[in-house]
């Protein structure tokens, strides 16, 4: 039977060649066939992966860190000098001459002015006069009682009379004590006609010229000079009551006054007045501050800020974490497993931009920052890595807060898996 096929002529053989490249090209076309739905499948399982992995929620998430140091308190300050007396005069007269003007440097004892007395002049000489006349009264009376004494031995006289003379010349020795106290004090006002400084210092102010006349006192007349003692300044600041609980020894502070921008100072901590003023709830605190180079001045403003202790419990957060609800303010935090765990939160002070935590939060809370007002305990979310950092916190009080970052998530834009065939 095969022979008679060999046999057969060209044209008969061709249909069975056909019918062979039919089924290869069926299978090829089969192949095609399935490796495009092989593809179509792959590709849409990775586009409801990534949808799945968009339709979670991204989130910027915030981890407190340590606090390196402590709340930093603006507020102003008044400088004063260390020592400041105003030199009021002792005696009446006239002002002779002044030495010195404002802005002399002087040292202790140095004469600054000298006063005309007439009037006490001629008192001091009156009681030496006075002071002579009781001694020559008193030597006389001292003659005599020696002399009754002596003849009361030869009973020349009575004891009556001895008594006397004695006792007269005891009472003209007190007289002569008197006299001569009177002229002392008389020659110590003398003194105060010399008008000195009573310690180192600056001259701040002189309020007294040639001729002028002087009345003795406080309650007479003005201060003829001041004399401040400005190698060392008092700084005196009214501190909030709520810090009360903070001033202690050892308090740092630093001030800068306008006239020296840029320039900073370093001022001690040594008392507060332990009482709050009732008029503005605040305490009195007092600084020193070394001025050895004199370029600070008493009286000037100066703006100061206080680096008040850590505390254990200090949470300065920024306030785009909050959540308001009708039951509170929440702060949304991350658990390890990505989900959304609201706490509800009080807030001790508002910083503007953030704010302190009193309770509600503890330094190992993983923050989410501006969550959606809708979250909710419980959802999922797909967090960015945050990177606790110890930030600068605002001038009113130091944070440890981490900076966040972006949450948009990144996608490789020659990815074609996500383009829809």
């Amino acid at each position: 039977m095969s022979s008679e096929y060999t046999d057969l002529p060209d044209q008969v053989k061709a249909p069975h060649f056909l019918k062979t490249l039919g089924w290869v090209l069926f299978s090829g076309a089969c192949g095609l066939v399935i490796g495009g739905l092989y593809g179509r499948v792959s590709d849409e399982k990775t586009l409801i992966e990534t949808a799945k992995i968009y339709a979670t929620p991204s989130v910027r998430t915030i981890r407190l860190a340590p606090l390196l140091e402590g709340e930093a308190l603006t507020l102003p300050g008044t400088l004063q000098a260390l020592n400041s007396a105003p030199i009021y005069a002792r005696v009446n007269g006239y002002l002779k001459r002044w030495l010195c003007d404002i802005g002399d440097k002087v040292q202790q004892g140095q004469l600054l002015a000298e006063i005309e007395t007439p009037d006490l002049d001629q008192q001091l000489a009156q009681a030496l006069a006075d002071l002579e006349t009781a001694k020559a009264h008193a030597n006389l009376s001292e003659i005599t009682a020696k002399r009754w004494k002596k003849l009361l031995q030869s009973d020349s006289v009575s004891p009556q009379e001895a008594d006397e003379k004695n006792g007269d010349f005891l009472a003209k020795r007190t007289i002569v004590a008197a006299s001569q106290a009177n002229v002392d004090r008389l020659k110590a006002l003398e003194g105060f006609k010399r008008i000195t400084a009573p310690f180192a210092g600056v001259v701040t102010t002189r309020n007294t010229d040639i001729g002028a006349l002087i009345n003795a006192g406080q309650q007479s007349g003005r201060e003829l000079f001041t004399v401040a003692d400005q190698s060392k300044l008092r700084l005196y600041v009214s501190v909030p009551q709520l810090f009360a609980a903070k001033l202690k020894e050892g308090l740092q502070a630093r001030l800068d006054v306008p006239e020296h921008p840029g320039r900073v100072y370093k001022a001690k901590f040594i008392a507060e007045s332990r009482a709050v003023a009732e008029s503005s709830g605040s305490i009195l605190i007092q600084l020193l501050v070394e001025n050895k180079d004199q370029s600070l001045r008493a009286g000037e403003f100066a703006n100061v800020v206080l680096t008040m202790p850590v505390s254990e419990n200090a949470l300065v957060v920024p306030s785009s974490v909050l959540i308001y609800r009708k039951e509170g303010q929440f702060v949304a935090t991350l658990t390890p497993q990505n989900t959304v765990k609201l706490k509800k939160v009080e807030i001790a002070r508002d910083l503007g931009t953030k704010v302190q935590i009193a309770t509600g939060l503890s330094a190992d809370d993983t923050i989410i920052d501006m969550p959606a007002d809708s979250v909710e305990n419980g959802d999922s979310v797909r967090p960015t890595q945050g990177a606790a950092t110890n930030a600068s916190p605002p001038t009113f009080a130091n944070a440890g807060v981490g900076k966040s970052e972006s949450s948009t998530p990144k996608v490789d834009k020659n990815d074609k898996s996500l383009i829809k065939k």
